[in-house]
């Protein structure tokens, strides 16, 4: 069971800022199966982290709070870039 979450969560992280199809097709799925609660399914979310005795609660925060931080952090660093090269600045 650790092996399911721990696979989901590198997905999660590996592919919160993909641009490409297949990348955010897998990003979706594991959050979607992260957000799910209430499924009777073995190997939900709830009940992995249930089993592993860990808060589902505190791990699904933690991961949404960490994907924003990762959003708001590439797009800042998107519009510093943009901005540079609107004032004929060289980017590195």
């Amino acid at each position: 069971m650790l092996a399911v979450l721990a696979d989901a969560v590198e997905y999660f992280q590996k592919y919160v800022l993909a641009e490409d199809e297949k990348g955010k097709k897998l990003f979706q799925e594991e959050e979607e199966w992260i957000l799910e609660k209430n499924s009777d399914w073995l190997f939900s979310f709830e009940n992995i982290c249930e089993a592993l005795r860990l808060d589902p609660n505190y791990i699904r925060q933690g991961l949404l709070s960490w994907k924003e931080a990762q959003r708001k952090f590439h797009s800042k660093a998107v519009n510093n870039h943009n901005r540079r090269r609107c004032y004929g600045r060289k980017t590195a």
